[in-house]
């Protein structure tokens, strides 16, 4: 085993347990798991970084701020789930069971992709991310995220259409590819 990884064995197995009754008195059970992992990882990351005789303090310090990460994100996402209850609903349709309908055959199909396109989708989607930024989120080149976009864009448009009607058609109202970014 190289130095690294040494170092990190040691500091995770001397000081995980204290961290996790850190998090744990701070968040509920079920997310003390996720946060202790964040702040190993950027123990890892930042290995370099870890004072020598006084690792547990800057670890509690990496701790209250993935706690604080993780409550503003919380907070965003409670405020963002007010405001989308709060707009009207703009869209006309003749139909609302089609609406219905194309909204489930998306969520199938977008369940359906791999954790991989569905977090490129996202990234182009929902966060309106332009393919040089989602491509800098994922760590990955242009080009790298533009070929892994296409696939995923395709990917689902095969999900919608396996989706549809059965004749292979997707329904009328079902979102364009646009939607996706493309």
């Amino acid at each position: 085993m190289d130095a690294a990884k040494e170092q990190f064995t040691e500091l995770y197995e001397c000081h995980h347990g204290d961290v996790w009754r850190y998090v744990a008195r701070r968040v509920g059970a079920s997310d003390v798991g996720d946060v202790v992992a964040d702040v190993f990882l950027v123990a890892w990351r930042r290995l370099d970084d870890v004072p020598v005789g006084s690792a547990l303090p800057w670890l509690y310090g990496v701790a209250r701020l993935v706690l604080a990460n993780e409550a503003r994100g919380r907070r965003r996402w409670q405020e963002l789930t007010l405001r989308v209850a709060a707009e009207p609903d703009r869209t006309v349709q003749v139909d609302h069971a089609d609406g219905v309908v194309s909204q489930r055959d998306v969520a199938v199909a977008f369940d359906r992709l791999s954790a991989g396109d569905q977090e490129i989708l996202r990234l182009v989607a929902w966060e309106r991310l332009a393919p040089t930024e989602a491509a800098a989120v994922l760590g990955q080149s242009r080009a790298t995220f533009a070929m892994r976009l296409m696939r995923a864009r395709r990917r689902l448009r095969r999900q919608l259409t396996d989706a549809g009607d059965g004749a292979g058609r997707t329904s009328s109202a079902a979102p364009s590819m646009s939607d996706w970014g493309g």
